[in-house]
């Protein structure tokens, strides 16, 4: 069934995008992404305009967030203290992001530069979480206790803050600076940054994996929610009837995903969104390497 997106001025298949839509709320469930760095490729594929799809992908990502965290907040697994914290740094990193975004594009390649940052964080993250993951399932089936947590030097930092949900006892400057950084690169890469901030918030912070999911979530709502209001007052390129249709299939995704990621062990769930990180990531480094159709781009006046 063939739907026309006035915005795009393309004509897609409804189902296309209902499950595409589905997929990603699946992922943003389990895993406590906002998808936008999966979905936002896909978009390209299927013959959206790049920037329809980086602004509905935004509006996208807010729905389906919000589907998740509505499920966690039912089993009490968000931690609002620390999102609330994590928000604020967030805010800020965006903002400041805009300004290192403006720069960049000054610059010129702004676009390269885009898909470098895509491809060393996603590979770096990866790779990590990936090691981690498979060591830790290689424990557990070895039948040996999980190490405990030791003190670092973290925990010597003033400024210190009980998050009752997460069962820490940490300054709020770390988790402040996780907010600034994931904030930054949500600006600069036009995503929720949910798959920076889960590992982080895991490795770092030291928080329990089934409480950094809602958490992570309920972050991201805000975030994409900003960015969501900015590309429709200003650059007017959120289409209505593909945000719908992608909101439709996120919703009922991130409800079924939520489901699948609390019958999970935490191990499985972050070695399958480091998998799922690092076929991304080969897949953007693919698209550098390969040699393009088109060789030159003609440039207005002021590009020169």
């Amino acid at each position: 069934m063939q739907i026309y997106l006035p915005i795009a001025e393309v004509s897609v298949n409804a189902f296309l995008l209902l499950g595409l839509g589905g997929i990603v709320g699946v992922l943003s469930g389990m895993f406590g992404v906002g998808g936008g760095f999966l979905m936002t490729p896909l978009l390209f594929m299927i013959g959206i305009p790049p920037a329809v799809a980086v602004a509905t992908e935004a509006n996208q990502i807010v729905a389906s967030s919000f589907s998740g965290v509505l499920a966690h907040l039912k089993r009490k697994t968000v931690d609002l203290r620390m999102g609330t914290v994590l928000l604020i740094g967030g805010l800020a990193g965006a903002a400041l992001g805009v300004v290192v975004f403006n720069y960049l594009k000054a610059q010129g390649q702004v676009d390269l530069l885009v898909k470098l940052c895509y491809v060393v964080f996603l590979g770096v993250i990866g790779g990590l979480m990936f090691v981690e993951s498979l060591n830790a399932i290689r424990k557990t089936k070895s039948g040996k206790p999980p190490a405990r947590k030791k003190h670092n030097w973290i925990h010597g930092l003033p400024f210190k803050m009980r998050f009752r949900v997460s069962g820490l006892y940490i300054s709020v400057i770390p988790p402040l600076l996780v907010g600034v950084a994931v904030g930054i690169l949500a600006a600069i890469m036009g995503v929720g940054g949910g798959f920076i901030m889960v590992p982080a918030m895991i490795y770092l912070l030291g928080m329990p994996t089934k409480v950094v999911v809602g958490t992570s979530l309920f972050q991201i709502i805000f975030v994409t929610g900003f960015t969501t209001l900015l590309h429709a007052t200003t650059n007017f390129t959120v289409d209505i009837v593909l945000a719908v249709l992608l909101l439709v299939g996120g919703v009922i995704g991130a409800q079924i995903g939520t489901r699948i990621g609390v019958k999970m062990k935490a191990e499985q769930l972050r070695i399958l969104l480091a998998i799922m990180v690092l076929v991304v990531c080969g897949k953007l480094a693919l698209e550098l390497l390969i040699m393009p159709t088109e060789l030159y781009s003609i440039g207005g006046a002021s590009g020169h």
